[in-house]
């Protein structure tokens, strides 16, 4: 009989998973929408980035690897004063920006209130990918930072 411990770690992982593979669609289907290469290429990117968390939730389910602990990161708080935008094939730089920030802190709280809500091990793992993610929003907001506010 299954350890109910494990049997709730993997479904958890499972769903993480699952969001995980609804962010490489989102990215890889706005790719397509927009029209400038630099910015496909970007979106592209993220795409990547969302697969490698994929692959590290499926190597974690599989034991393959350990989380290692979660990092601190700082945040600028831009996107909380931006509206989220709505896809299409027009995004400007800065939407693509704020839609990439947008998703990033919104994976991060899922991250941090299902952290919140294990322990042990699942706990960590949750931790670690909202310090992934956190890393990732502070990363669009940098640049959102140098490209978009420096320039107004």
């Amino acid at each position: 009989m299954p350890d109910k411990h494990a049997e709730e770690f993997y479904e958890i992982i499972d769903f993480a998973v699952d969001k995980e593979k609804e962010a490489v669609k989102f990215y890889a289907d706005l790719a397509d929408l927009v029209q400038f290469k630099a910015r496909k290429e970007m979106l592209e990117e993220l795409a990547d980035m969302e697969r490698g968390h994929v692959a590290a939730l499926e190597n974690i389910r599989t034991g393959k690897i350990k989380m290692r602990e979660a990092p601190q990161v700082q945040t600028m708080n831009i996107s909380d004063y931006l509206v989220a935008v709505k896809p299409s094939s027009r995004l400007s730089y800065q939407d693509i920006l704020i839609t990439a920030m947008k998703r990033e802190e919104a994976s991060n709280r899922l991250y941090t209130d299902l952290a919140q809500l294990s322990a042990g091990e699942i706990k960590d793992v949750f931790e670690r990918l909202a310090a992934e993610e956190a890393q990732h929003k502070l990363q669009f907001e940098e640049l959102y930072n140098t490209e978009i506010l420096q320039d107004n």
